[in-house]
């Protein structure tokens, strides 16, 4: 057996367990393989959870455990590094845990895809949150050349907080990301404290949610005529990346 899976705290949104069991189907891999949801109520339950099923081949992460996995890794790949959390674990000799991340490349790919003229110092964004997903974005706009402002409740931290987002700085920033978990099923009436009366046909709104399928963030932006795109085109990306760092 052959089997992968995703840790995090709540995972009753997540499509990834759906997303690579039909890719085992597709590829005749089933049912030597595997894909499982693992919900951990602490990072700390990690190591019996590996013990409980010793024939893992790759695990997913996510909320809240991106940067709290850390110190349970054996390794980390520059992916992870360069980014500062990882979302992609593979097991490699003697079962060493290897930290990858995966989110940055599928957010990246993604971007560019959907709005390839968005690239360069001329386009300023807004990164909506500082966990391990913001992280991944902004290493993804980095590469892009692209300029952010992170975008945090906590007034101590770095970047801005929801109450620094005048209309006139909102209307300076085409690109807004969603990288907080505001409006994920079942919470589908969160929605980042925005004002949402700034969004104009110029703004481009990508939400990392995907689960629903348009968030309220989403639905504001667009009744406003922005561009929106939801975080699922990302996750399959991302997914790939994983399944070639799982088999090398």
């Amino acid at each position: 057996m052959h089997q992968f899976g995703l840790i995090g705290r709540t995972l009753g949104h997540s499509f990834s367990q759906t997303y690579f069991n039909q890719k085992f189907q597709d590829q005749g891999l089933a049912p030597t393989h595997q894909f499982d949801l693992f919900e951990l109520p602490e990072i700390s339950d990690l190591p019996a959870l590996l013990q409980q099923f010793p024939n893992l081949k790759g695990l997913s992460v996510t909320v809240p455990y991106k940067e709290q996995v850390w110190p349970y890794l054996h390794d980390i790949a520059p992916s992870a590094r360069r980014v500062g959390a990882v979302n992609c674990i593979a097991f490699g000799v003697d079962g060493q845990l290897i930290g990858h991340n995966t989110d940055y490349v599928g957010f990246r790919e993604s971007l560019r895809r959907w709005a390839p003229a968005l690239h360069g110092p001329a386009v300023r964004a807004l990164v909506l949150g500082t966990g391990g997903a913001a992280k991944a974005v902004a290493a993804a706009l980095n590469e892009l050349g692209i300029e952010y402002w992170l975008v945090s409740r906590n007034p101590m931290a770095a970047g801005l907080t929801y109450d620094d987002l005048t209309p006139a700085l909102v209307a300076a920033h085409p690109l807004i990301i969603n990288a907080t978990p505001l409006g994920t099923s079942p919470n589908i009436d969160e929605c980042p404290p925005l004002p949402y009366q700034a969004f104009t046909p110029q703004h481009y709104l990508y939400d990392l949610v995907y689960n629903p399928s348009e968030t309220t963030f989403l639905r504001l932006g667009r009744e406003a005529g922005a561009h929106t795109k939801n975080g699922f085109e990302m996750l399959c990306l991302q997914a790939e990346v994983a399944w070639e760092i799982w088999n090398k």
